[in-house]
């Protein structure tokens, strides 16, 4: 069992997510919300609908969670039309960049044991493994 993708998966996420919650608890920011802000940095004028989709969250959360981090500075929520749009707010920038230098910090960490091939190649075979789960619409109900 221990030698298993679930049990790396499992390992690898819990240490991620308290390198990364350690990084972003200067601003303000947790790790729940990290993704939220690094989709809507990398999709400026999104719409909820959008995000809500694109990270497959509950349409609850998404509402409860994009009203905090408007609340707390991180976007800004600007109707247009029938939607809003959302942007990042200048700490919601500072969060984003950040969270770019803990995602390479991390993971020049956790890689740093192996060669720049072997890098090379777990990465490749993780995202051919993603894409395999993508065809099959993400985890199974």
């Amino acid at each position: 069992m221990l030698d298993t993708l679930a049990y790396y998966s499992a390992t690898f996420y819990r240490d991620f997510a308290d390198y990364t919650t350690g990084r972003l608890r200067q601003l303000g920011l947790h790790f729940g919300m990290l993704f939220l802000v690094v989709y809507v940095g990398k999709h400026p004028d999104c719409t909820q609908a959008e995000l809500t989709n694109a990270l497959d969250l509950d349409w609850g959360h998404s509402q409860r969670s994009i009203l905090r981090l408007r609340e707390e500075g991180f976007i800004t929520r600007e109707k247009v039309g029938r939607s809003y749009r959302l942007n990042l707010s200048e700490k919601g920038q500072e969060a984003l960049a950040l969270s770019h230098q803990a995602f390479q910090e991390w993971d020049r960490t956790m890689l740093e044991g192996l060669t720049d091939q072997e890098q090379v190649q777990l990465l490749q075979l993780l995202g051919k493994a993603a894409k395999s789960r993508a065809k099959r619409g993400g985890a199974e109900d």
